[in-house]
C-alpha cells in the first residue's frame, strides 16, 4: 500500500495505474481483508480500555464483552465492505 501511495504521487500516470490496479475485485478483496483485520483490532482495543476503567472485569462481563466485540466488528465490517464494493 505504501508503494502504490507513492506510485501515485510521483505521476499522472502512476496515478492511473494505481488506480486501474485498485479497481479489482481481487484488489477490493485484499483491501477489505486488511481493513477487516484493523477494524476488529480497534474494536477489541475499545474493550481493554474500558476492562482498564472496571468495566466487565468479572468472568460473565468478559463473556458478554466478547460477544459485544464480535457482533459490533461483524456490523463495522459489513459496512466497510459496502463502501468498498
Amino acid at each position: 500500500m505504501l508503494y502504490a501511495l507513492d506510485k501515485s504521487l510521483s505521476s499522472e500516470e502512476g496515478f492511473g495505474q494505481v488506480k486501474a490496479c485498485l479497481t479489482s475485485p481481487l484488489a477490493k478483496l485484499v483491501i477489505w481483508g486488511i481493513l477487516s483485520a484493523l477494524l476488529y483490532h480497534l474494536v477489541a482495543g475499545v474493550r481493554h480500555l474500558m476492562m482498564d476503567t472496571g468495566i466487565g472485569e468479572t468472568l460473565e462481563g468478559g463473556k458478554l464483552g466478547s460477544k459485544i466485540v464480535i457482533a459490533v466488528s461483524v456490523v463495522v465490517i459489513v459496512l466497510a465492505g459496502v463502501w468498498i464494493w
